[in-house]
Formats: C-alpha cells, sequence, structure tokens
C-alpha cells in the first residue's frame, strides 16, 4: 500500500472514530470522552493535511523547484503539531468549566465500550502506518502514526480514569483526567513541530545512512581514486549526498565519467532513493570552498 492509501484510509478511519467518540461522549456527558473526541478532530484535519502535502511531494520538479517539492510533508508535521496544541487548550477550557460547574455522568458503559472499539481502530492502523512510515522515510505519515498512537492511549487513560469514577464515585476524576490528557496531547505535538523545523534545516542523512556511505566509498577508494567533502541532507521521503572525487589528471574524461557512474550506482543500490552528485577533481587539487563542511 502507498502513503497516499494509508493516509486515505486513516481518513475514513478518522470520521468513524469521530462518531463513536462522539456518541460516547454524547451518551455519558463525560468531560473526558469529549476530550478524547476533539482530539479524534485533530487526527481528521491532520489526515487530510497530511494527504494534501504528501501529494504537492510527490511533484517532479519543475522551473521554480528543481530539487522537487519533498520538503512539503515537514509542512504536515508542523499544521499537526499545532492543530494539537489548539485541541488541547479547548480540552482544558472544557475541563476547568466541568471543574467549576460538576455534572453527573451518565451511561458510562455504554460510552467506555464505543470509546475503545475506535481506540482498537485506531491502534491497529498506526502500527501499520509507522511500519510503513518507517521503511519510506516519510515524515508526513510518521507524524499521523504517532499521533494515532497518542490517541490511543489518550483513550486508555479515559477508560481508566472512568473505571475509577464509577468505582468511586469522585466525579472531579472526569475534568481531572481531561486535563492530564490535555498535557500528554501537548507533548506530542510539540515534538512533531520541533521535528518539523529539523527537517526544514536540511540536516545530515540518520547515523546508519551515513555509516553506509562511507562503508561504499571506502571500497571504491584506492590509489587512484579518494574522495572527501562528503555532505548529505534529507527533505521528506528523499534524501542527497554530495561528495568530490579525485582521480589522476591524465585520464580520460571517458574512464573518469566510468568510474563516477560505477559509485553513483553502488550507492544509489546501497541506499534506494538516494540523489548522489559527484564532482570530478584531479588528485592533488582541492576546491575552493566558501563554507566549512563537514563529512556524511
Amino acid at each position: 500500500m502507498q502513503v497516499r492509501s494509508y493516509l486515505q484510509l486513516s481518513i475514513a478511519v478518522a470520521l468513524a472514530t469521530i462518531a463513536l467518540k462522539t456518541g460516547a461522549w454524547w451518551v455519558s456527558d463525560s468531560v473526558s470522552l469529549l476530550s478524547d473526541a476533539l482530539e479524534s478532530l485533530v487526527n481528521l484535519a491532520g489526515a487530510v493535511f497530511a494527504l494534501a502535502m504528501v501529494t504537492i511531494a510527490a511533484r517532479p520538479a519543475d522551473d521554480e523547484h528543481h530539487y522537487g517539492h519533498h520538503k512539503a510533508e515537514y509542512f504536515s508535521s508542523g499544521f499537526e503539531g499545532v492543530l494539537i496544541f489548539a485541541a488541547a487548550l479547548a480540552i482544558v477550557w472544557a475541563a476547568v468549566l466541568r471543574l467549576l460547574n460538576p455534572q453527573p455522568l451518565q451511561a458510562v458503559g455504554l460510552g467506555l465500550s464505543l470509546s475503545v472499539v475506535s481506540s482498537v481502530m485506531n491502534g491497529l492502523l498506526a502500527w501499520s502506518m509507522l511500519r510503513k512510515a518507517r521503511a519510506v522515510h516519510s515524515v508526513a505519515l510518521e507524524a499521523d502514526a504517532r499521533h494515532l498512537f497518542t490517541d490511543v492511549w489518550t483513550t486508555i487513560g479515559v477508560v481508566l480514569g472512568l473505571l475509577a469514577v464509577m468505582a468511586t464515585g469522585w466525579g472531579w476524576l472526569d475534568p481531572v483526567i481531561a486535563i492530564a490528557v490535555a498535557l500528554n496531547i501537548l507533548r506530542v505535538g510539540a515534538s512533531l513541530v520541533w521535528q518539523a523545523a529539523r527537517g526544514l534545516m536540511d540536516e545530515a542523512l540518520e547515523p546508519a545512512q551515513r555509516a553506509t556511505v562511507e562503508r561504499v566509498l571506502a571500497e571504491h577508494s584506492h590509489d587512484n581514486v579518494r574522495f572527501d567533502h562528503v555532505t548529505s541532507r534529507r527533505a521528506g521521503q528523499r534524501r542527497f549526498v554530495d561528495l568530490h572525487m579525485h582521480m589522476p589528471a591524465d585520464w580520460t574524461l571517458g574512464r573518469a565519467a566510468e568510474e563516477r557512474g560505477l559509485v553513483e550506482r553502488a550507492l544509489m543500490q546501497a541506499l534506494p532513493g538516494l540523489r548522489a552528485s559527484i564532482q570530478l577533481l584531479p588528485l592533488g587539487m582541492e576546491a575552493n570552498l566558501g563554507d566549512e563542511i563537514g563529512s556524511a
């Protein structure tokens, strides 16, 4: 299944869980179940925006975007984080009002049952989405999956809390649980915003991928060929590496191009989806670089 298909499924599941959790809140009048339903609204908005950003990210390079549109996925992660902040504030507001004006709970058992069903749906989808996100390095899909996992843990907390309310009769636990839910999703929202900011700053490849690049270059290094000034960056699902390849000045252009082609193919085979850009230089000549750069 492709990333877009997962996000389309996420939208469908979000609609179903909104219906279930709204029903759970409606029959029970529980503010903690209301907080759970509000978070599902954020799931829906986040999935819709993520689908839009993934669609944009898949567009090919054009005259105004020579490196493609891959960074659009980071906007999805940041947007979902902002939505989570808004949902958390709404939950706290509702919880404080309930603390000031306590109301008895009704039909809690039915409300909990509806909430648990929706949580199971979200958990199965989130587990599948996270596996796919890690396989294809999709920031938008990972953000949506992590938010769904947060929704699952939120529901578990709400269910346990309401069971405690039923066992003790302490009605004040309901809004307190809602506030705890809000604080938890605030933490997730901050994490998503930070992840988006890091991605927009052109971070280098992950350590394991950098090690793979270094291994491939070491395999192709010998007396006549050496590599330096290796830099890398991430942009959504795409990975880039740039480097200098030094070889004897008396080699023909054809031989130099053939050697470079071998290295490029080896890098892209080792890291599918990688874009390698290799500048050829004679041995003993260093490029004049304006900025200091590190290794991959």
